[in-house]
């Protein structure tokens, strides 16, 4: 099976972790370029372009691509990295992007002040990863209208029950987006697609 074969056959956090683990020193030359993986890009550009401001945590921050491309695009101001890898997190510290890192499982309650004005995420909401119960654990933590950018996997929108927890959210906008470029050196999965909501939390 590819890495991303593996992602997708995940089933709870523990094999998450195990996988991560293993996956961290690899993930950026390996999946991410092999890959031509996109989507960060595409998240950071629709939460900036949606008004996004900080405090931000970038959720299942991985090795830190989300906010890689939120500096690129001209973001200066706070991010914080929450991942439930703390491998994942120490190859995100190296970059220096983050000004706080966090390992926490975001299908609990995650136990942080709530202090931020945006939430973001690539790649987290997907096949054998997270489903929406976390979207009640990262508006805990969220201030009155925060803006959140998610990406989830169009593939397990409507079957894991996305569609129906955002249907409950107000003014929700929802972004068709594909996942990874052109050059991508896996056809099973390059024509894969994910969707953005942005919202603002109500408080």
């Amino acid at each position: 099976m590819t890495d991303l074969q593996n992602a997708y056959a995940l089933n709870g956090p523990d094999d998450c972790a195990r996988l991560y683990a293993d996956w961290a020193a690899s993930y950026d030359a390996g999946f991410a370029a092999d890959m031509d993986y996109r989507l960060p890009a595409h998240v950071a550009a629709a939460f900036l372009s949606h008004g996004g401001t900080g405090p931000i945590l970038d959720v299942g921050a991985g090795t830190g691509l989300l906010a890689q491309n939120l500096r690129a695009f001209g973001y200066t101001a706070q991010i914080d990295a929450l991942d439930l890898s703390p491998q994942m997190l120490d190859r995100a510290r190296e970059k220096r992007l983050y000004s706080g890192l966090f390992a926490a499982d975001v299908t609990q309650a995650l136990g942080l002040p709530r202090r931020y004005n945006g939430i973001t995420s690539s790649g987290t909401f997907t096949h054998g990863h997270v489903g929406p119960q976390a979207l009640d654990h990262l508006e805990a933590i969220a201030l009155p209208g925060a803006l959140f950018a998610l990406s989830i996997n169009a593939g397990v929108f409507a079957a894991n029950g996305f569609d129906a927890a955002l249907a409950r959210r107000p003014n929700v906008t929802l972004l068709e987006t594909p996942i990874y470029g052109s050059a991508s050196k896996d056809p099973a999965h390059a024509a894969d697609r994910a969707i953005i909501a942005l919202w603002r939390h109500p408080g």
